[in-house]
């Protein structure tokens, strides 16, 4: 809740030891320097942070900024999109691309591997689902139904259904095996900027469905839908009934979304908070995170806790 404390590093050469002599700015400290990490304190704050050299970098594949990326669930295969307008399968040990998956119009705002990692979901400006397979980069299903870019997808399962979510304000479900929209989950009149599926607690009331579900869908039952909306409300929907399970209003326009387990969620704001919420109690937060003012763009759940990317 402070405001942020900046400071610089210099390089001033190098170590008999071959290691790069580093001198901080005033406020902040330089710990222990290795010819792979930087470690910087702040004794004021009685804060640190160590700065890692990367593992390594691959700059070939793409020419602009990476917008989305994904790996196979077995670590072999890498897949990204670029604002250079395209969508690469690469190898993750050593960079080589593999497959270039070309098809959308205008840009493809996100991709990501089917359980198997054979298979490639997309999303796109031109308002279409894409399935390609990875193994010849062919397109193999399209969906088409949205009135806007897609934003965001998801995969419900092992993948015989797929969800996706719109500048349109719509959430959709679709049948893979039939190429058929299954249903309009929710409709709210407000970008859903985010999405996420997940196995709802046993004691939730995901609500029952108005007609009785198509033997199409295929493990929506017991799970609930989160959307992250351009509207500044974070709502659960039960999956199958299509029914509001929860609507929680936060600071800000909500970017993204994901549950920890199946009583917590995590969602962050354009304006730098994150927010922890049992779905059980949306009342008030577990807690708000915010470390900066910077806009909160992906979460990802990780051992215990999670990684936030912001856009500082």
């Amino acid at each position: 809740g402070k405001p942020t404390l900046y400071g610089s590093l210099t390089r001033r050469g190098l170590s008999t030891e071959g290691l790069p002599d580093i001198a901080a700015s005033e406020g902040f400290m330089v710990g222990e320097v290795t010819k792979k990490s930087i470690l910087i304190s702040c004794p004021h704050e009685n804060v640190s942070t160590k700065f890692l050299a990367p593992y390594t970098t691959f700059c070939r594949i793409h020419q602009k900024s990476i917008t989305c990326l994904d790996i196979s669930s077995g670590g072999g295969l890498g897949v990204s999109t670029s604002t250079d307008g395209t969508m690469k399968i690469w190898q993750a040990a050593n960079g080589e691309i593999r497959r270039l998956l070309e098809g959308h119009v205008y840009d493809v705002n996100c991709c990501r591997f089917f359980p198997s990692g054979l298979v490639v979901l997309s999303g796109g400006m031109d308002a279409q689902l894409k399935i390609w397979s990875a193994e010849d980069a062919s397109c193999v299903v399209t969906f088409k139904g949205h009135k806007g870019g897609i934003l965001d997808t998801a995969i419900v399962d092992r993948g015989r259904n797929v969800l996706s979510c719109s500048r349109d304000g719509t959430a959709r479900l679709w049948d893979c095996g039939k190429s058929a929209c299954l249903g309009v989950i929710t409709d709210c009149g407000s970008p859903v900027n985010g999405i996420a599926v997940g196995t709802a607690d046993n004691s939730l009331n995901l609500g029952t469905p108005e007609k009785a579900p198509s033997e199409r869908e295929i493990g929506t039952e017991g799970k609930i839908l989160l959307l992250a909306r351009e509207d500044k409300k974070l709502q659960g929907v039960g999956l199958q009934s299509r029914q509001p399970v929860f609507l929680f209003i936060g600071s800000d326009a909500f970017n993204c979304c994901t549950f920890l387990s199946s009583t917590y969620i995590l969602a962050g704001t354009q304006d730098g908070n994150i927010y922890q919420l049992d779905v059980r109690n949306t009342n008030v937060p577990i807690q708000v995170i915010h470390r900066s003012g910077a806009p909160v763009l992906s979460l990802l759940p990780y051992r215990d806790g999670f990684i936030a990317s912001q856009g500082n």
